[in-house]
């Protein structure tokens, strides 16, 4: 995200995006747009077409696997979910399936011309349960008790705070509410080097320091985890 804020940190540039995606395809950031990090990492993601062809890429489900990702939510009929961080909007088609007619879908992120883009495919692939917001770089813009699903794809790496962020995501979730952060191992050969990745234990560590149940997932992904934050 090409946007600077007051104390947010600097990082790298959107030439090593680009050469990341062409090492690793498509992995690093290959869902939301621009976090800046508490690692000090940066990206510019208002060139959309750029975009839309990396994070979009149809090989890109073999190594993500979105149903089986949607699967592990445990999403009924009614649910509302927020995509925080969804770029593109490659999650939207499947969430908005999951939630059914009668739920919500927020796809939100703080780069506005994919937010821009987000609104276009929701209104071109006619998920009338999809809306997408811009949003601050720190807040997640989320009305307490307001959301029943939560879902991060390799974008929590990014965030400049991930305890107080997570504090505002656990009041946004309502009753039995979940928080679901995917991202990438400290194995994998896609992502970001390895200096910037987070381990599951780093990441349920965070969780439960701002009050939330944390555990690891059994999934199916080759190169990514999932962890589940609950309301205690």
């Amino acid at each position: 995200m090409k946007k600077k804020t007051a104390g947010m940190l600097g990082g790298t540039v959107i030439a090593m995006m680009a050469a990341c995606f062409a090492a690793c395809g498509g992995g690093e950031k290959a869902h939301g747009g621009g976090h800046q990090g508490g690692h000090g990492m940066t990206h510019d993601f208002s060139d959309v077409d750029k975009w839309v062809a990396a994070f979009d890429d149809p090989k890109r489900a073999e190594w993500q696997k979105p149903e089986h990702v949607i699967a592990l939510m445990e999403m009924a009929p009614g649910t509302t979910a927020a995509d925080i961080g969804a770029g593109t909007g490659y999650f939207l088609p499947y969430l908005s399936k999951a939630v059914g007619p009668d739920g919500k879908v927020l796809g939100l992120d703080i780069e506005p011309n994919l937010v821009e883009h987000m609104k276009k495919r929701a209104a071109e692939e006619e998920l009338a349960n999809v809306e997408a917001r811009v949003v601050a770089p720190d807040d997640p813009g989320l009305g307490k008790g307001s959301v029943d699903r939560v879902l991060i794809v390799d974008t929590w790496h990014h965030l400049p705070d991930r305890v107080a962020y997570a504090e505002k995501i656990a009041a946004a979730l309502t009753p039995g509410g979940r928080l679901y952060i995917v991202d990438f191992t400290l194995e994998s050969e896609r992502g970001p080097s390895k200096e910037h990745k987070l381990s599951p234990d780093a990441v349920i560590a965070e969780l439960e320091a701002a009050g939330l149940a944390a555990r690891a997932l059994e999934e199916d992904l080759p190169d990514q985890y999932v962890v589940e934050g609950r309301l205690n």
